[in-house]
């Protein structure tokens, strides 16, 4: 258990740095060939971390501490919690569920972070269009 939990917080350290960075760079700035590649690096070790250690870490705590392996029948004949469910269902299927939710939470959350990083600008653009306001919600107006 130890080890998922660490790897989930682990997975907060490696994506927090990504939301002030893109709020401070400036939208349509070029990288430089030092930067692409410290970029990819540093993205392609997250995905890493996000897809292959933290499932693997669920997985391993599933199988060995939680004891959900396709020897620990839940439903059907033998089962310990419905013995009248008439297909055989082992612990292996929740354990194999909970891994695909995993993986989709954080497909989802990668093209969340992928349409953010793209509509900084809009953004960028939208909070300068507003027309400023005071704390009363009626508009400044400029000293003569």
């Amino acid at each position: 258990m130890v080890a998922f939990l660490m790897s989930l917080l682990v997975t907060v350290v490696l994506v927090a740095p990504i939301f002030p960075y893109a709020k401070r760079r400036p939208v349509g700035t070029p990288f430089t060939w030092g930067e692409a590649i410290l970029a990819a690096t540093y993205i392609f070790f997250v995905l890493f971390w996000v897809y292959g250690v933290v499932p693997h870490h669920w997985l391993t705590w599933a199988d060995s501490e939680l004891n959900w392996r396709p020897d620990t029948i839940w439903f059907g004949p033998g089962g310990s919690l419905l013995t009248t469910f008439p297909i055989v269902v082992s612990a292996q299927i929740f354990r194999d569920i909970i891994a695909t939710v995993i993986y989709v939470v954080f497909l989802g959350g990668q093209m969340w972070m992928w349409s953010w990083w793209q509509n900084r600008g809009k953004r960028a653009e939208a909070a300068a269009a507003l027309e400023p306001v005071s704390t009363y919600g009626r508009p400044l107006m400029k000293r003569a």
